[in-house]
């Protein structure tokens, strides 16, 4: 059991995705070796990026001695590095870290962690704080903050979902730590930074690849909520550059066509799966954004989201 051990005893395999992102990523792991809990392992994976990136972070880690597995040990956190053949996707690439770690006898918990990320020193010791004093979390998030300056609050942990529209918000209150039966706790953990305890991923499984990009969070808590909680520290704080690998966009006018397709056909498929008395509401939003991007002189956008909405009948990645 794993409340029976201190805190600074656990053990954790830190996932981090990268697709043509070395630069992101090695910034990323830099932060990662400053982390206070000393007691972690780091797998990259690698979803065949075409820029060398295998090969970057691969030189980098070598010129730090990190290279092999580590013994995850007070004194030495190990780091491995994968190619996993192709791109996965977000939910297959990390995947095939999560398998990898848990190969791992002595790992009691996943972080799954974006490339594109700074973590602050105490951002992984808070959420175990967090997880520990609450046994029947499953799933701990962070506070996210903007990379740039004035880096202001972006999410409190994670989201609230509209099952109407298929539309999320984020959250921004931390005054204090939330648990998902708490009042105004987030709906779903944001997946830029997402703990996960053995118990659950042994019990829940992996995450969903056929949404490929988008979606697989939520997917994740709406699947696991049965058997547990889930929650966020906000001590545990990360800087988040948003999307610099796929470039997405906050706002929705501003979206990129690889952001449009997926989030056109992840909403109509994660609602068929999971909520389909909704789906008529959901397929109405999504053709009220099509409308949009048209009014709005964005024809490649509407196609996208034509696209994808059509891909949810068919299952095509793109």
């Amino acid at each position: 059991m794993i409340k029976t051990r201190a805190i600074d005893q656990l053990n954790v395999s830190i996932i981090i995705l990268n697709w043509n992102g070395w630069r992101d990523t090695i910034e990323c792991l830099e932060s990662v070796f400053r982390l206070n809990h000393r007691r972690f392992n780091v797998v990259v994976c690698d979803n065949a990026s075409s820029d060398g990136s295998f090969e970057k972070i691969r030189d980098w880690a070598e010129g730090k001695n990190l290279v092999g597995f580590g013994s995850s040990s007070q004194d030495c956190p190990g780091l491995a590095l994968i190619q996993t053949g192709s791109n996965r996707g977000f939910a297959g690439g990390n995947n095939v870290g999560i398998r990898h770690a848990l190969e791992r006898s002595d790992c009691d918990y996943v972080w799954l962690l974006n490339n594109d990320t700074i973590v602050d020193p105490d951002a992984l010791s808070a959420m175990l704080r967090m997880m520990y004093s609450n046994p029947g979390l499953g799933v701990c998030g962070s506070l996210l903050r903007s990379y740039a300056p004035p880096r202001e609050i972006l999410t409190a942990g994670g989201r609230r979902y509209s099952r109407w529209s298929g539309r999320t918000r984020p959250l921004v209150d931390i005054a204090t730590p939330q648990i998902s039966t708490s009042p105004g706790a987030p709906d779903y953990i944001e997946g830029a930074s997402m703990l996960i305890s053995r118990r659950c991923i042994e019990q829940i499984g992996l995450l969903e690849e056929r949404y490929f990009l988008y979606s697989e969070e939520i997917d994740y808590v709406v699947r696991a909520r049965s058997a547990f909680h889930f929650g966020f520290s906000p001590d545990s704080v990360i800087y988040h550059k948003e999307g610099a690998s796929i470039g997405t966009a906050a706002l929705r006018m501003h979206r990129s066509i690889l952001q449009e397709f997926y989030l056109a056909r992840n909403r109509l498929l994660f609602t068929w799966w999971h909520y389909p008395w909704f789906w008529p509401s959901v397929f109405a939003t999504v053709v009220v954004s099509f409308l949009q991007r048209l009014l709005i002189g964005k024809p490649k956008s509407a196609a996208a989201i034509l696209r994808g909405a059509l891909a949810s009948f068919s299952g095509k990645l793109y």
